[in-house]
């Protein structure tokens, strides 16, 4: 009598998980399009003024992993999780080469001598890296646990979420360049939203959320702290010459 009476309750807990990343989601891709519309989507992509081919390539791959984002989501969400499955192998392929293109893209934009307000070179080049190293950690471990749907999913938003630093620096927003923490609070936002989910679903924080949430809010203060220590200091101008 007690599965009985608790089927529905999973189902509407499925329902209500398939609201709630579809949204994130959509979210996901306002923040990409309001930070890359002027300089690249409408600028024609392939035809966008920037600065290198690497740019090109990393700009090419990441837009394709967040539309193969929000189409998982979304294939899940109407129940083809068997297309679901096979397309995940390509997420895989583009997640590896995001890490790749993308360390590769950092290092070009530091040897160009490219420094976003408020940050210093070595600031720069530890953070992007970090980001790299975390979204490479939360999806490799989202593979491993792709057997457990309600873990999977969450790493592989928490794994997304570290990629939109550079589209909210982008913002077209005054406070976002006069106040340089602004992009982590929006960061710490999206964070939030998994966690008060869960906490109102689950009646707890999920341990992927708690985990991967707390990767994500420690990697800021450390990689600042990488960015201005002598060795890091020395390494940046050895990328930049």
């Amino acid at each position: 009598m007690a599965t009985i009476a608790s089927q529905p309750a999973v189902r509407a807990r499925r329902h209500t998980d398939d609201y709630f990343f579809a949204g994130m989601s959509l979210l996901v891709l306002g923040t990409v399009l309001l930070g890359f519309a002027h300089s690249y989507y409408l600028a024609g992509t392939i035809h966008a003024h920037l600065p290198s081919a690497i740019i090109h390539a990393h700009a090419l791959v990441f837009s394709s992993w967040i539309l193969l984002f929000i189409i998982q989501t979304t294939l899940v969400s109407v129940g083809r999780v068997n297309w679901h499955k096979k397309l995940g192998i390509l997420g895989a392929v583009l997640a590896c080469l995001l890490v790749l293109l993308g360390s590769l893209a950092i290092v070009d934009s530091t040897r160009r001598h490219f420094t976003p307000p408020g940050l210093t070179p070595g600031m720069f080049l530890a953070l992007d890296l970090g980001e790299m190293t975390v979204f490479g950690f939360l999806v490799g471990w989202g593979i491993r646990a792709r057997r457990d749907g309600a873990e999977h999913k969450r790493l592989i938003l928490l794994a997304t979420i570290v990629l939109l630093s550079a589209a909210v620096n982008r913002w077209p927003f005054a406070f976002i360049h006069q106040v340089p923490p602004s992009t982590g609070f929006v960061i710490d936002a999206f964070l939030l939203c998994v966690i008060v989910f869960d906490l109102v679903t689950r009646r707890k924080v999920h341990r992927a959320t708690v985990w991967g949430s707390l990767l994500i809010f420690l990697l800021v203060p450390a990689m600042f702290a990488l960015g201005r220590t002598p060795l890091w200091a020395n390494f940046t101008e050895w990328v930049q010459r």
